[in-house]
């Protein structure tokens, strides 16, 4: 529903073309038919290439293809390259995010190679960390073996 005074676009009339106008259109595809007709039967040399040049001509200027000619300057036409002419022992270009692929994973095995001979900050890191563990577990270890020989010496002397 409107608001205020304003109308929506679904409300306006229609227009139909007049029968007349119509009439004349007919009548004028008509006769650009006709003499299309007799140029093709005044040049009967080449029947396949006229025939083909007409077809091409009236496709091209169908509707408002016909009164603007204008190439597009960003279109990209496909050109199909000869069995002959692809190299394919030629090495392709890769696409940016290609690269990028492969410069990361190249990057990550240097990481990875360097992290395992502990030349990178975060392998030092682990292997400090993972040497405090272990003294840390020796040290642990030697109070428990303390203790049982504490407990052994003292169920020996209760013994006797």
């Amino acid at each position: 529903m409107p608001r205020g005074g304003k109308k929506g676009h679904k409300g306006r009339g229609k227009q139909f073309s007049n029968p007349e106008e119509i009439d004349r259109q007919m009548k004028a595809q008509r006769e650009l038919e006709e003499s299309g007709g007799a140029e093709k039967e005044s040049s009967p040399d080449s029947d396949e290439e006229s025939s083909s040049d007409d077809e091409s001509e009236s496709k091209k200027r169908s509707g408002v293809e016909g009164l603007i000619e204008i190439e597009n300057p960003n279109r990209v036409s496909q050109k199909s390259k000869k069995v002959a002419e692809v190299d394919v022992t030629a090495p392709r270009e890769l696409s940016r995010r290609e690269r990028e692929e492969i410069e990361k994973q190249k990057s990550k095995e240097r990481y990875m190679k360097l992290h395992l001979e502990g030349k990178t900050e975060q392998a030092r890191a682990d292997l400090a960390r993972l040497a405090i563990i272990k003294k840390q577990r020796e040290e642990a270890a030697k109070k428990r073996d303390d203790v049982r020989k504490e407990k052994e010496a003292d169920d020996t002397k209760a013994k006797r």
